[in-house]
């Protein structure tokens, strides 16, 4: 009978040698079986498998036991690619606890079916690879339910963080209107009180809906015929009276029609102007631009002062920002508000182009989709790269 040792190493070559077929096998069934894979990017469903194979294969060729497992650097990676492949699931629709572990439990059979196969599979293989997967399927399951935690405490937070706007708003209004030394000013403030308590309504009501939170789900927006160009002046109009920069509207008269949520807008809005004041030139004018094609608006900020640098634009909407260099508070202010942009963007059909340099200022671009369908849903949470202009 061959001895361990020379199992495992057979065991590890034949792993490697069959690696395209344990991969197509693997997501032939995964496919099948597990719904939400249906909905991921082809290559997006491989994930980490290629390395999490080859890490298998160098674990059974030098190892008899799994006494000493946890400090080998193989293992290390198979730990960090699970983690990484749960990360990624709670960005991707529909996936639950269930289909994660279903899928690691689809990967095991398919690897022993294969070993079996080619008369390279014993006791001592199994116990070795259930150690493995058993360990990669818990540590993906937990990044999986931490990552859903971190995006409905970030939506929660940025939906907490903007109604505190409006409320502040009222709060100083009805103190303006009890003064009774409004004169003149009296209507405009009760219309300006108004406004601010049905907006903050609107985002108490997607406060609520955002209690109860899935894979790859973000806020519920309402879309309903729009006009742009209202939601716009508003916004800057509220703008001008809050802060003391000067803010100038460069918009076409008249309407533009179209099919949206106005309160995420103009929350969207609302953030790109915060940004635009908080990281600016205070010195320096701020531009708000509209401009309207057939079927898409285009919405831009443009300020000057400090660019953002390279390296952050290539993550700075990530829903799940992991910059271990940044502090607490800097990826909270840049993550929150700049998410919401995105996820807003991206649920009416549209993109986020981002321009920042010292000598022309930072200036993001929104593009929308005019011709959404009317009606209630949920936004999708994406962990896909923007591309800047």
């Amino acid at each position: 009978m061959p001895t361990t040792p020379y199992i495992m190493k057979q065991a590890a070559q034949t792993i490697l040698d069959q690696q395209q077929h344990i991969m197509d096998t693997w997501q032939e069934t995964v496919e099948r079986l597990i719904t939400a894979s249906r909905n991921a990017n082809k290559l997006a469903l491989y994930d980490h498998l290629p390395d999490m194979i080859r890490d298998i294969a160098d674990i059974l060729i030098r190892f008899h036991g799994s006494e000493d497992m946890p400090q080998d650097e193989k293992y290390q990676e198979i730990v960090a690619n699970s983690s990484e492949h749960g990360r990624h699931r709670s960005t991707s629709e529909g996936y639950t606890v269930d289909q994660i572990m279903h899928e690691y439990i689809i990967f095991h059979r398919t690897l022993t079916n294969t070993l079996r196969a080619h008369n390279t599979y014993n006791t001592d293989v199994a116990d070795l690879l259930k150690y493995i997967i058993e360990t990669a399927m818990l540590q993906s399951v937990a990044a999986f339910n931490n990552s859903l935690q971190q995006m409905q405490e970030k939506l929660m937070g940025t939906l907490a963080h903007d109604l505190r706007n409006p409320l502040s708003t009222t709060y100083s209004l009805l103190d303006l209107i009890s003064d009774k030394r409004t004169g003149d000013n009296f209507e405009m403030l009760r219309l300006m009180a108004v406004r601010s308590v049905q907006k903050a309504l609107k985002l108490t009501e997607q406060l609520l809906d955002s209690v109860t939170l899935r894979a790859g789900e973000g806020m519920m927006l309402t879309f309903a015929e729009t006009d742009i160009v209202k939601e716009v002046q508003a916004v800057h109009e509220e703008a001008c009276q809050i802060y003391t920069q000067k803010i100038v509207l460069e918009c076409p008269e008249g309407e533009i029609i179209g099919v949206i949520d106005g309160v995420a807008i103009r929350r969207l809005l609302e953030n790109l102007l915060t940004n635009a004041i908080k990281y600016g030139d205070i010195n320096q004018t701020i531009t708000i631009k509209v401009e309207d094609s057939d079927e898409q608006v285009h919405l831009g900020v443009h300020n000057y002062g400090n660019p953002i640098p390279i390296e952050r634009q290539q993550m700075i909407f990530n829903f799940l920002n992991h910059d271990s260099k940044k502090s607490d508070r800097e990826r909270q202010s840049w993550g929150m508000g700049l998410t919401l942009i995105r996820v807003v963007t991206e649920s009416h059909g549209g993109k986020v182009s981002l321009n920042s340099n010292a000598e022309q200022g930072t200036q993001f671009i929104i593009t929308l989709s005019k011709e959404n369908k009317p009606g209630k849903r949920r936004t999708r949470v994406f962990e896909k790269e923007p591309i800047p202009a």
